[in-house]
């Protein structure tokens, strides 16, 4: 369990910031870009899902927790991505159930049949804001894997949480009928 009863440490003065193995990494260095970019992603979401209802809110608040796994799997380097009590890591189900919820919603969605501009509604607007976030994250988390060892498992879920999200803002978009088409070259 985690327990915060001090906010400040005054231990990032210095411009690093502690892993969960207890090193330190610059602020800029590319595992905490990859932190922060998942924090981010994970504020998004939290701006979201105040505009859903049911189900999709449920499943939204589900992923901002595993969001927070996330970032706990990016702060500890290494290369054994086996989870332990010690060690929290993205696992496979994570990703699988994922794929169920885009797969089950995706089912009720009218066919594409143009790319789409983001809104059509407030909820889907939202969401699409934190689908480019939940991209840009997924960027920083193979910039960090060029480098350094990451988690498969965590780079499948980064990637499958965009798709849903994706999925999500049709849903919320009347099944896709509230969806905004694309007019390529339309206002040249």
């Amino acid at each position: 369990m985690v327990k915060l009863n001090k906010i400040y440490t005054r231990t990032g003065d210095d411009g690093t910031t502690g892993l969960v193995d207890g090193s330190r990494l610059p602020k800029h260095a590319l595992r905490l870009e990859a932190v922060g970019a998942v924090d981010e992603a994970n504020a998004a979401l939290g701006l979201a899902v105040l505009a859903l209802d049911g189900d999709w809110r449920g499943d939204v608040v589900r992923l901002q927790n595993d969001l927070f796994d996330l970032g706990a799997d990016l702060a500890t380097p290494g290369d054994d991505f086996a989870p332990s009590e010690m060690v929290l890591r993205i696992v496979p189900a994570q990703v699988d159930w994922i794929e169920g919820r885009i797969d089950a919603a995706n089912e009720t969605l009218e066919p594409l049949t143009s790319f789409i501009l983001p809104g059509g509604s407030e909820a889907s607007a939202r969401l699409h804001l934190a689908r480019t976030a939940a991209r840009r994250a997924e960027r920083a988390m193979t910039a960090l894997a060029e480098a350094e060892p990451v988690n498969p498992a965590a780079l499948a879920f980064i990637n499958r949480l965009s798709d849903y999200l994706f999925v999500l803002c049709r849903a919320v978009n009347d099944g896709g009928r509230a969806d905004v088409l694309w007019k390529p070259g339309a206002n040249r």
